[in-house]
């Protein structure tokens, strides 16, 4: 795992557990969901583009 992978399964932890601790609320922050569920999607697809080219090489 280079550490590019590592730090961004990081993030996408971190994020996720923001997404977790925002839908515990009673009244969820709905703009902040979509914000941090937007970023989430960012990093997932950077590490699916890093593991595909992982793949070629």
């Amino acid at each position: 795992m280079t550490a590019r992978v590592f730090r961004l399964t990081q993030i996408h932890q971190r994020i996720d557990e923001r997404l977790r601790l925002e839908l515990r609320k009673r009244r969820p922050d709905w703009a902040e969901l979509s914000r941090l569920k937007k970023m989430k999607l960012r990093v997932k697809d950077a590490l699916h583009r890093i593991a595909r080219r992982g793949k070629t090489a």
